[in-house]
């Protein structure tokens, strides 16, 4: 059980490190007029299409990409509307807990109507967006280690290949069998981290948490010790700076950790990020500093790879949706970072708890039906839509709820952010 807890607080740990760069990215974007004004020229097609198309002057091509009795991915300005909302939910979740936020895209998403595929194929084109427009890259640079990021680049790019090659496999024998596979996933990881994160809360409230010892990221994590001690050659050299000599470790381990996280955002769609930190600081046991310039360099190779090579060029990429989550991410990351300074710390695992069980619960609830359409259960098919109408509402009024009251505080507290700032 303790194993479990560990590895709760590295997936932790890692979520946390992608909500800071998703922070950091939106300030870069927002706060220079040259990026704000790309962003517009990306948006403003898209606005004018769909006024063009309610005023019925304008027809627009009905499906984007194969298959089309199983991805609605036509434009509407609702469709639209939905995308920045779920932008929108999960920039405010991301800012205001520091992690979790990208978890409940693909759910909501695939809760939207859209299939699998194409809500992780969409999500790391927005991810990949964000990365090239927000990235500064000349900042991190002097933290790269150009060795060890080519070489953790070709276990990525790899990885990301087969995650690809697996997800378009499994549409192209079967689409439902291809949403079963990717919402299963999701449950398992939700329900993971669902569990800890809810324990977690319950014992932060009732004043029991017991404070304990970390690894600091600068020190060396047991694992990174063994593994840095075998000598594997070829080996790479890293951390220079922080340690005299530097450090050492096999350009193998460096591989393998690419490939995984490679592998995970192709079939999730979530970037890599929130894997990266923990492989790299408490299993390679690579400094922060260089794992966070690292990171950021990777994202943009591994999710720009992983959206166009894997999805885009096989129409698995719904452009409409990826601008709308971009311009509501901006924003909700923003706001959500903001209200932190007048919320209770212990609030702020409460919802981390509350907006990844809201995740795993739309996840579950909709996975009986697609048991049942593979044939491996047997429930009518009005339970099935029962048991999935029943998760989407229970995932939509938590979000919803979630994000009204984000808004409701930060517009309340206005006054004293501004006066903060």
């Amino acid at each position: 059980m303790n194993y479990f807890r560990q590895l709760y607080q590295l997936m932790l740990a890692g979520a946390q490190a992608q909500a800071r760069w998703e922070l950091e990215m939106s300030t870069n974007i927002l706060h220079s007029r040259k990026r704000r004004y790309f962003l517009l020229l990306l948006i403003l097609p898209v606005l004018l299409g769909g006024i063009a198309a309610f005023a019925g002057d304008l027809e627009l091509p009905s499906v984007i990409g194969g298959k089309s009795a199983y991805m609605p991915s036509h434009y509407t300005t609702f469709i639209f509307v939905c995308a920045i909302f779920v932008g929108l939910a999960a920039g405010l979740i991301t800012g205001c807990i520091g992690a979790g936020g990208g978890f409940i895209i693909a759910p909501a998403l695939m809760s939207f109507g859209v299939k699998g595929i194409l809500a992780v194929g969409t999500d790391l084109f927005h991810i990949f967006a964000k990365a090239i427009m927000g990235s500064v890259l000349h900042k991190k640079l002097g933290n790269i280690c150009v060795g060890l990021a080519l070489t953790f680049l070709v276990g990525s790019i790899t990885g990301a290949t087969v995650g690809g090659v697996l997800n378009r496999w499994l549409y192209d024998f079967n689409p439902v069998l291809s949403d079963m596979f990717i919402t299963s996933v999701y449950v398992i990881i939700l329900g993971f981290l669902a569990f800890y994160a809810m324990k977690d809360y319950l014992t932060t409230r009732s004043g029991m948490k017991k404070s304990g010892k970390t690894d600091s990221p600068e020190s060396i994590s047991p694992m990174g010790a063994k593994l840095q001690a075998i000598n594997l050659p070829p080996m790479l050299t890293f951390d220079k700076g922080i340690t005299p000599g530097g450090r050492k470790i096999s350009a193998l381990f460096l591989v393998i950790s690419g490939f995984i996280v490679g592998m995970a955002a192709a079939i999730m769609g979530v970037g890599g990020g929130f894997l990266t930190f923990p492989i790299f600081v408490y299993g390679l046991g690579v400094s922060s500093m260089t794992t966070v310039g690292t990171d950021i360099f990777q994202i943009i190779f591994t999710a720009g790879y992983a959206a166009l090579t894997q999805y885009a060029l096989y129409g698995f990429v719904f452009y409409t949706l990826a601008l709308g989550m971009l311009l509501g991410s901006l924003i909700g990351v923003q706001m959500g970072s903001l209200i932190t300074r007048v919320v209770p710390g212990y609030l702020i695992r409460g919802f981390y708890a509350l907006a990844v069980t809201a995740g795993f619960v739309n996840r579950f609830f909709a996975l009986p039906s697609k048991l049942d359409s593979m044939g491996y259960i047997d429930i009518s098919k009005s339970t099935g839509t029962i048991l999935n109408s029943i998760g989407n509402t229970l995932f939509f009024v938590t979000i919803g709820a979630f994000t009204v009251w984000v808004l409701y505080i930060f517009f309340t507290h206005l006054n004293e952010l501004r006066s903060e700032d």
